[in-house]
């Protein structure tokens, strides 16, 4: 298989064709260029979530399972691991995660994403999600922080059967502010694509930002915020109002977030934006939401226990 088979023209925006150049160090596709992660996930005949079909290719790799939550025992916690560090000129990496057969999981990174300088190319990264009927996936990333002069794709394929449950989120950061460092990449553009089991669409968001060629600092942009948390939520239609109503009776906007939930059309799920001034103010959010979905879908708690 060609397992750059994602990485089409027609699917890369001209925004980012732009940059295709020719990486002098190492060139595109080369070995450690390409990470590959595919994952199964299924519930074993004792109830536990368990992978049950599995291939990584360096620079991505996965740590093993473990089974962290006292309230859900059987829940498998992945890590998502890349001993490079961060993303590199001309890296490809292509995600594929699958969960069948009733099977409960949380995956997670092993700390931020970090888009490197570049002079030449860019970096993208594909992830495909699948959540069968009657699966649960909470898929939370650690902050994207893209360095100086970067250009970084990313497309998200997400597939949820309409009696699943998917909670996916995404924290983009203005970039290494502790060095000096504050919206001085080139472009960053974020798409995300959700279909059911019929492959009907639920929605569709493309998120592009340019510093060099936006005021991002205007009010009705970014204003006096700099990062950017995304939370998808989609779920039983049953739930969706129920839980909204939830999630805004229990979020409460300070002087470090401000948040903003609206209902996916036709009823499909949630979208929570939160603008904040620090990661950690973020993820509070992040973690309350998550909080609050357990509780109602899974009838269980959220104890932040993520990383030993």
């Amino acid at each position: 298989m060609n397992k750059l088979e994602y990485y089409t023209p027609n699917d890369i925006p001209k925004e980012i064709q732009i940059f295709e150049a020719k990486v002098k160090q190492l060139e595109v596709g080369k070995s450690g260029k390409v990470g590959i992660l595919e994952l199964e996930l299924e519930k074993d005949s004792t109830g536990k979530t368990v992978i049950t079909r599995q291939f990584s290719q360096v620079p991505l790799q996965f740590q093993r399972v473990l089974y962290l939550e006292n309230s859900l025992p059987e829940m498998a916690y992945l890590y998502v691991m890349s001993p490079s560090g961060g993303i590199l000129q001309g890296d490809r990496y292509r995600t594929d995660v699958l969960l069948k057969n009733k099977a409960i999981a949380h995956m997670t990174t092993q700390g931020a994403t970090s888009i490197y300088s570049m002079n030449a190319n860019f970096a993208s990264q594909i992830i495909n999600i699948t959540v069968d009927e009657n699966c649960y996936l909470e898929y939370i990333p650690d902050q994207i922080i893209p360095h100086k002069n970067s250009r970084y794709y990313q497309k998200v394929n997400l597939n949820v059967h309409n009696n699943s449950t998917l909670i996916y989120s995404e924290i983009l950061t203005p970039g290494r502010v502790a060095m000096g460092e504050s919206f001085e990449y080139d472009i960053c553009y974020l798409r995300t694509h959700c279909k059911n089991q019929d492959k009907k669409i639920r929605f569709l968001e493309n998120i592009k930002i340019e510093p060099k060629k936006q005021r991002l600092k205007d009010f009705g942009i970014l204003g006096e915020y700099g990062i950017v948390g995304t939370v998808y939520i989609l779920t039983r239609k049953n739930d969706v109002i129920e839980l909204e109503n939830t999630i805004n009776q229990d979020m409460r906007n300070t002087d470090a977030v401000f948040v903003g939930t609206s209902i996916l059309p036709d009823e499909s799920g949630i979208v929570i934006r939160i603008l904040g001034k620090k990661t950690d103010s973020v993820f509070d959010v992040i973690f309350k939401t998550l909080e609050i979905s357990r509780k109602k879908i899974l009838g269980a708690s959220f104890s932040k226990t993520r990383k030993n």
